[in-house]
């Protein structure tokens, strides 16, 4: 299940974000959460296990009819494209409007995600 940042949560989304190879430095993943907080289009999201556990992030960024998915993470010992394509069901089902794009990072995870759901 997704869940909207708070700021309760900037230590469990600073180590999910630090599993992307360009943020694995403290002062990158705040620079990061800071570039997310500063304009409301921009979000990032939590999710949830069943077991009640933070296992992934994914930050996004809404302009009129596009939602660009920036990043995804998901922690080691779930990482599985199950994982990545439940999180994106999630939020096509949130921006029920939008158009999913990924960035130069995300596109691919999202092409195979487009591909499984055209099945």
């Amino acid at each position: 299940m997704l869940y909207k940042y708070k700021n309760d949560y900037e230590k469990i989304t600073m180590g999910l974000l630090s599993f992307i190879p360009d943020l694995k430095e403290i002062s990158h993943l705040k620079a990061e959460l800071k570039w997310y907080a500063s304009e409301e289009e921009r979000s990032l999201f939590l999710w949830k296990n069943d077991e009640g556990d933070f296992i992934g992030v994914i930050g996004v960024e809404v302009n009129d009819d596009i939602l660009m998915v920036r990043h995804i993470s998901v922690t080691p010992t779930e990482r599985n494209e199950g994982v990545s394509f439940q999180m994106l069901d999630a939020l096509a089902e949130l921006f029920k409007s939008c158009k999913i794009m990924g960035s130069f990072d995300t596109s691919k995870i999202i092409a195979k995600w487009e591909r499984k759901n055209d099945k």
